[in-house]
């Protein structure tokens, strides 16, 4: 995986990066791929945000994976800033082949070279292939997280 490039995601990427949100039962249920203008909104005001890094995986050109990673000032833990990584996702003809693990070792990466203490993240009860995957890289099982719609 030498010609991979990890870099920040353009509107350009949004083709990409939505279809591959919806690439599953959860997203395809939550996501439009045929309406991009709320995902090109959304990244607008992402990228005006220096706490806010959605990258995309790249080869020959080709988008095949991102990520979303979040710095959260916090005043728990003695102060400590912590990292939630969000929306990873790998295109199907990409799984298995180590581009997950190679994203989010950029993310602890970056968090690392942002002073967080802690890096997160949540993982819908459904997916339990990406239950394995996070625990295989570290990642325990410590909280019971909670949402409420709005």
């Amino acid at each position: 995986m030498d010609d991979l490039e990890i870099r920040a995601a353009t509107a350009d990427d949004l083709p990409a990066i939505v279809a591959m949100l919806a690439d599953d039962p959860l997203g395809a249920q939550r996501e439009s791929p045929e309406e991009l203008t709320p995902y090109r909104a959304a990244l607008e005001r992402l990228a005006a945000d220096p706490n806010q890094h959605v990258v995309v995986a790249v080869r020959a050109g080709r988008v095949i994976g991102t990520l979303q990673l979040t710095i959260i000032p916090g005043l728990s833990q003695k102060g400590a800033t912590r990292a939630l990584i969000e929306a990873v996702r790998i295109h199907a003809d990409e799984r298995g082949s180590g581009l997950g693990g190679r994203l989010i070792e950029w993310a602890i990466g970056t968090a690392r070279a942002l002073d967080c203490r802690l890096v997160q993240l949540t993982s819908d009860k459904t997916r339990t292939d990406a239950h394995r995957f996070y625990e295989r890289l570290g990642f325990t099982a410590s909280h019971e997280g909670f949402k409420l719609r709005l």
